[in-house]
């Protein structure tokens, strides 16, 4: 192995990186006794089922805000209005071609119409959605720091 060869070897391609913003949220219902919150399951990359709260990209002109509202009624069916703000997740993956620094914008949202459904959503990520129990739906969710903004929105429910 010439010197070149083996300094190839050793020193991987570094891939380029870029950001970018999503928005979503918890999108609750309430009813007498309980709160509910609807949940997508999709396949991520590797082909596993993933339990996620919606969200998506901001779009051009949009607020962070307009942005979870419309990813929430795209992915679950749901129409909803904004409550308040509930906490940002920031986290890094990466595919074949780069690196990406994600940051996602979540908010509580209070269920206001529409009906659970899936055939909105224009990407097809969403191969299903329901309704959980607000108060252990985290034992769902797939992801530690969605599981961090359910429990948040839980207690921001409840007045703690």
């Amino acid at each position: 192995m010439t010197l070149s060869m083996h300094r190839a070897v050793q020193s991987p391609r570094r891939l380029p990186s870029m950001r970018e913003t999503s928005a979503g949220g918890v999108v609750v219902t309430v009813e007498p006794g309980r709160a509910r919150l609807a949940l997508i399951a999709r396949f991520n990359r590797a082909h596993r089922l993933e339990w996620c709260l919606p969200k998506g990209h901001v779009e051009a002109g949009e607020t962070l805000v307009q942005t979870a509202v419309r990813e929430v009624a795209e992915e679950t069916g749901i129409r909803s209005r904004p409550v308040l703000t509930l906490g940002t997740i920031d986290y890094w993956f990466s595919t074949p071609e780069r690196r990406i620094h994600k940051r996602v914008h979540h908010y509580l949202l209070e269920a206001v119409g529409g009906h659970l459904t899936v055939e909105e959503d224009p990407d097809h990520e969403a191969v299903d959605v329901q309704w959980f129990d607000l108060d252990t739906a985290h034992r769902t969710l797939t992801f530690p720091n969605e599981r961090r903004i359910a429990q948040m929105a839980w207690r921001r429910l409840c007045g703690a």
